[in-house]
């Protein structure tokens, strides 16, 4: 299966997200096998919690799946390109690769705004592939910003 196959199983996680009023992200996580391990989309805003991107909730429910802290061999697929923290994450877990859609300027930790994941030092380095459909993507993100604009505009 190809890296568009995955992402557009993590659109579908993201739209899922806008369902519920959260930012619409999504990430799927699959194995070498092609299998996948963990899944998720944000809800921070639902469970009051900061840390629930979708990313971090994939990484949680793929370490259950294999019972392992270790996600080596692993593939995450993600709509929009991971933040510090999402980084932080994806170095520890060990990642293999990262693939996301959709850049992020203001907070991306994979190139766009700061790199995170290739930084001198570090103890692991994911191989990265950005801009995997990411018109849709964005478009996604930037069609829940509009409305979500909007609304505010009618209520005030």
């Amino acid at each position: 299966m190809t890296d568009e196959f995955w992402m557009q199983h993590a659109l579908m996680l993201a739209k899922r997200a806008e369902t519920i009023g959260e930012i619409p992200v999504g990430a799927v996580i699959i194995d070498d096998n092609q299998q996948i391990i963990g899944e998720g989309f944000n809800q921070a805003i639902l469970q009051h919690n900061p840390s629930a991107h979708a990313e971090m909730i994939a990484i949680k429910q793929a370490g259950q799946t294999i019972n392992n802290y270790r996600l080596v061999n692993t593939t995450l697929y993600v709509t929009l390109e991971p933040c510090i923290m999402c980084a932080g994450a994806i170095i520890h877990s060990r990642i293999k690769r990262v693939v996301y859609g959709a850049s992020d300027y203001k907070t991306g930790a994979a190139g766009s705004f700061i790199d995170i994941l290739a930084h001198p030092g570090i103890n692991h380095y994911a191989e990265i592939t950005g801009g995997v459909l990411a018109g849709e993507c964005s478009n996604l993100l930037s069609d829940f910003f509009k409305q979500r604009r909007l609304q505010k505009k009618l209520t005030d």
